[in-house]
């Protein structure tokens, strides 16, 4: 039911001081985590910038302009020149074809894929044998946070397109219920009914999940949780999209679209003759979508549900 729009359209609030503390404090921990402060990273010889670098250039497998390179990781040009220089020296990596000496994409030499394999493998090593007191649970609650966090921070646009959506696992719910109850708090200030909302649709959702004619969908990246919708079955054939949902930072990828798409293909396939929705008027970025979807808006009734006086709107799309 929940807006799609841009993360632009939301007005960023002002940066509370413990979060700026707390911020802070997680890099001063992490950086004794990396090893980041040694003058040699994993013992290779290099500082972290360098073996940065060499694993940026790694990853590019037909070559990378320097100035791309600089771009992407924030590097005075004269610093990433001196350690380009360094890797040539070492004949790590070799130069291609380009208009001129600027641009001219850098790969690496096989001695340079020997080296960035021994200072690769340590790392994985040496991170494997840190995180391995976590369980498996753990190490699930570990990875999502940690790709909430590079959400949050605008990591996430920088990989547009590589979110994926998987069918719903143990857990996932609960998680949705949560989310969507705290957005709508924080965007509309609904509050604790629609938090009693939430909670009601997913569990009775679990507790009468119908396998092949019900399913729920995440949408994520690296283990974090970025949108959600669910289809229900409402009887007489209409299957019932509910609680579509895209977070904050994820919102104009598209992600909204293709829960949606997933949904109406699932009821499609699941030999549904509509599918029908109840969203409010005020999620004007939402009603947009459905419409683009071929959703009709069929009835509109005003009610108090969430303590205001609201306009709620019942959509509805022919399958057939």
């Amino acid at each position: 039911m929940t807006d799609d729009r841009p993360p632009a359209d939301i007005s960023p609030a002002r940066a509370a001081p413990e979060t700026v503390a707390a911020l802070r404090a997680f890099n001063r921990f992490h950086t004794r985590f990396a090893g980041v402060l040694q003058p040699s990273y994993m013992d290779s010889g290099m500082g972290v910038t360098a073996a940065r670098l060499l694993y940026e250039i790694a990853q590019a497998e037909t070559g990378v302009l320097a100035s791309s390179l600089r771009e992407q990781m924030g590097l005075d040009a004269g610093h990433a020149s001196r350690i380009i220089a360094g890797f040539e020296k070492r004949g790590w990596i070799a130069r291609g074809r380009g208009s001129d000496a600027r641009q001219r994409p850098i790969a690496l030499t096989a001695q340079g894929r020997a080296a960035f394999a021994a200072i690769d493998a340590r790392t994985r090593a040496d991170t494997a044998a840190r995180i391995a007191g976590l369980d498996r649970a753990q190490q699930d609650d570990l990875v999502a946070a940690l790709g909430q966090v590079r959400a949050l921070l605008g990591d996430l646009m920088a990989g547009e397109g590589s979110w994926s959506i998987r069918p719903f696992r143990i857990g996932d719910l609960a998680l949705v219920a949560s989310r969507q109850a705290r957005l709508y708090e924080a965007e509309y200030g609904w509050g604790r009914a629609m938090e009693v909302m939430q909670g009601e649709i997913t569990t009775a959702f679990l507790r009468d999940f119908k396998p092949g004619r019900e399913q729920a969908w995440i949408a994520e990246r690296d283990g974090a949780m970025l949108g959600a919708v669910l289809l229900a079955d409402a009887g007489d054939d209409v299957g019932q999209l509910r609680l579509l949902h895209v977070e904050r930072a994820a919102r104009g990828l598209g992600i909204g679209r293709a829960l949606v798409d997933q949904c109406v293909g699932f009821a499609r396939d699941a030999g549904y003759q509509r599918v029908m929705l109840w969203t409010q008027d005020v999620l004007i970025h939402a009603r947009r979508l459905y419409e683009s979807a071929g959703f009709i808006l069929a009835e509109r009734e005003a009610h108090r549900y969430f303590g205001i006086e609201m306009m709620g709107e019942r959509w509805i799309l022919s399958l057939h």
